[in-house]
């Protein structure tokens, strides 16, 4: 990989980190558990509750591995699921344009999963130990 494409991957996977961090950190801080549960639970997500928690906390922590290039393959991979999930119970419904259709959720959950077949380009934790080792 050239280090324009690394640097380009670079870019990608901080902006889709700052957006993941954005969501996740609004569920965990202003929403609260009670209120993504309860989103949840009217979406007909199995055990809402639990689901509640573990899509707040993959957003947020899976931003930051994105934000700094750690673990970054995983955290797209989980960040991809939690993408096409939203897609499929909460967007597909209202079609393709926003404010409620998929787009945004489709172009979330590509640039996840390139960044899981490509991996977080260049000034990445991930690349460090690579070096390291």
């Amino acid at each position: 990989m050239s280090t324009k494409q690394a640097c380009g991957l670079t870019v990608l996977r901080i902006a889709v980190a700052v957006v993941f961090l954005m969501h996740g950190g609004q569920k965990l801080f202003v929403l609260g558990f009670h209120n993504v549960t309860g989103m949840m639970a009217f979406l007909h997500i199995p055990l809402p509750h639990i689901s509640a928690i573990v899509v707040s906390l993959v957003e947020f922590i899976g931003g930051l591995m994105l934000l700094f290039g750690a673990g970054t393959r995983l955290a797209a991979l989980l960040l991809a699921i939690d993408m096409a999930v939203a897609i499929l119970k909460v967007h597909f419904g209202h079609g393709y344009f926003l404010p409620a259709g998929y787009e945004y959720a489709l172009t979330l959950l590509l640039a996840n999963i390139a960044l899981l077949v490509a991996g977080g380009g260049c000034a990445s934790v991930d690349g460090a130990m690579a070096k390291w080792k």
